[in-house]
C-alpha cells in the first residue's frame, strides 16, 4: 500500500518592501508575480499588474485610487472595468480590523486579525481556519536591513487560487486601513 499523498504546500507570496503602493509579490519560481506600483505622475492610482512569465506579458488586473479628501474606489480588468467604492468592495468591520468581501463565484471571505496578524478566513467556516494569513517582516536587531521579507501564505485550494487578484486589493485595502488606523490612535495619544 502506497504512502498517503502529501497535501500541497502553501503558496509563499513574498512581498519585497514594505510598502503598500509600490512593491512585488511572487512565490519563489515567479509562476505567480503581481506588481503593484503607483508612478509618481499618478501618485493617487496605484496598479496591480500580474506578470505571466512564460509569454513576458504584463497586464493591470486591478486598480485602487485614493485621491485626498474622497473615498478610495477600486476597478478591476484594467480599463474596461467599472470603478466601485472600496467600501462597496470590502465591508469594513467598525469596531475591528478586517473586513469581507465576495469573490466571483459568491464566496464571502473575511480578514481578522488573531495574536496581531491579518488572517483570511471563509465567513461561513466554523473552526474559521485561515486560507490566508500574513506574516510580517523582520529585522536584523530590529532597525537593520531586513532578515526576512513579509509574505502572505496562501492556502492551495481552487477557490482562493481563483480569487487571488481580489485577495490581493482586499489585503491592500484592510492593511491600508490599519496603517491609517493605527497612526491615527497614535497622534491621538500623544
Amino acid at each position: 500500500m502506497p504512502p498517503p499523498a502529501k497535501p500541497k504546500p502553501s503558496h509563499k507570496l513574498e512581498l519585497t518592501t514594505n510598502s503598500l503602493r509600490n512593491t512585488t509579490m511572487s512565490v519563489e519560481n515567479d509562476t505567480m508575480f503581481y506588481e503593484i506600483v503607483t508612478r509618481f505622475w499618478h501618485p493617487h492610482l496605484t496598479k496591480i499588474n500580474k506578470t505571466n512569465m512564460e509569454t513576458r506579458e504584463v497586464f493591470t488586473v486591478a486598480e485602487i485610487e485614493r485621491k485626498p479628501d474622497s473615498e478610495p474606489r477600486v476597478r478591476f480588468g484594467g480599463e474596461n472595468g467599472q470603478w466601485m467604492s472600496a467600501a462597496q468592495f470590502v465591508s469594513y468591520d467598525p469596531e475591528h480590523v478586517g473586513g469581507t468581501f465576495v469573490d466571483d463565484s459568491d464566496v464571502t471571505y473575511r480578514w481578522k486579525t488573531h495574536k496581531g496578524r491579518l488572517q483570511l478566513i471563509k465567513a461561513d467556516d466554523e473552526d474559521k481556519t485561515p486560507v490566508a494569513e500574513f506574516h510580517p517582516h523582520k529585522r536584523h536587531f530590529f532597525v537593520f536591513r531586513m532578515s526576512k521579507h513579509a509574505y502572505l501564505e496562501i492556502k492551495p485550494l481552487p477557490e482562493v487560487t481563483n480569487a487571488l487578484e481580489k485577495l490581493i486589493v482586499s489585503y491592500l485595502l484592510v492593511e491600508r486601513r490599519r496603517r491609517d488606523t493605527h497612526i491615527r490612535v497614535k497622534f491621538e495619544r500623544s
